[in-house]
């Protein structure tokens, strides 16, 4: 009975053995997953965040490059036309034509920019008066200064208002008959009585077809003066349009693919850098442990021989000193015979 008690009291601990070194084993596995785990989030966590970080300044070395270099697509400012009228005869108050000053500056900045080509045009918005019908061609001259007064350019366009709700460079007006323009009236008069449309004309006027501002001495105003003392004239604007070419031609029609080619490109320079920047670091520090490994194995070495050579004086002395010890009584033996003798 005793020896099967023993029995299973031997098995017993051979199974808790076996069950305590598969737990061990489990925990084992278990923090060293954890482990790995940890690692990834770690190394996935830093390469996220320096991913994130390129693509930003990726983009914004883009934003920076596209808000530098591309100019304004265009710019529309009100003309306001002035004219004396301290005339001398009493029969006429216009003294002089009408003319307007217009700023070429937004935002203490120049609106043209050096070397782009532009399209000035003026819009007149003219109501479909007699006067004006009787009107006919008239002139418009406009002259750009810089902020020094001196002229840069000047422009003088013949044109001729239009009878119709178009617009034209140089070219003769389409005729509407007096029938034509009243049926036109009749079929409009609800909107004209109502407010929602006006017995206006539109006219376009392309006072510079490509301009070039002078960056020794850009722009700054511009001066437009109508030759007619008879025009009537509702409101006007100046409108400036960019003519763009080759990689601004791109930036300014393909927005989107641009700015994909542009932050893709910045991001695969700022890798590469990124990469090689990396791989010399990881090469010094290579370096740096061999070089202090060496370091460590020659002062190893030096130590090792500076022991020998102590062990080996060590070892000399003391063979040395055995030597003495050992001659001096055989010395005094034989000094005791030859006194004997």
């Amino acid at each position: 009975m005793d020896g099967e008690s023993l029995l299973h009291s031997g098995d017993d601990g051979e199974r808790s053995f076996f069950i305590g070194w598969v737990l061990k084993k489990i925990q084992g596995a278990v923090i060293m997953l954890i482990k790995r785990a940890h690692q990834r989030l770690v190394q996935t966590i830093v390469v996220f965040s320096v991913v994130f970080l390129l693509l930003w300044v990726a983009a914004f070395l883009y934003g920076s490059f596209y808000f530098t270099y591309m100019p304004q697509a265009s710019f529309s400012t009100p003309v306001h036309y002035h004219y004396r009228t301290d005339c001398e005869s009493p029969s006429s108050l216009m003294c002089s034509y009408p003319m307007a000053n217009i700023s070429l500056m937004k935002n203490n900045r120049h609106v043209l920019t050096f070397g782009q080509a532009y399209t000035i045009s003026l819009q007149l918005e003219m109501p479909d008066s007699p006067a004006n019908q009787e009107l006919g061609m008239f002139m418009i001259k406009t002259a750009c200064f810089s902020r020094d007064g001196e002229q840069t350019a000047s422009s003088s366009r013949f044109t001729r208002q239009l009878l119709s709700a178009s617009s034209s460079r140089f070219s003769m007006l389409r005729y509407r008959s007096d029938l034509l323009r009243h049926l036109g009236t009749l079929l409009f008069l609800p909107a004209f009585l109502s407010g929602f449309a006006e017995q206006k004309q539109v006219l376009d006027v392309e006072l510079f077809s490509e301009y070039i501002d002078d960056p020794y001495s850009p722009s700054t105003t511009a001066i437009i003066e109508i030759l007619s003392n008879k025009v009537q004239i509702y409101s006007s604007q100046l409108l400036v349009h960019a003519h763009f070419t080759g990689i601004r031609y791109l930036l300014f029609n393909f927005p989107l693919i641009s700015a994909l080619v542009g932050v893709s490109s910045n991001f695969s320079f700022l890798s590469l850098l990124f990469v090689l920047s990396y791989l010399r670091l990881l090469m010094k520090v290579d370096w740096r442990q061999q070089l202090r490994s060496e370091q460590r194995s020659s002062e190893r070495e030096y130590m090792n021989n500076n022991q020998q050579e102590n062990g080996r004086d060590a070892a000399a002395g003391a063979a040395e000193s055995m030597g003495t010890v050992q001659m001096t009584p055989t010395n005094q033996s034989q000094g005791v015979t030859e006194v004997q003798n």
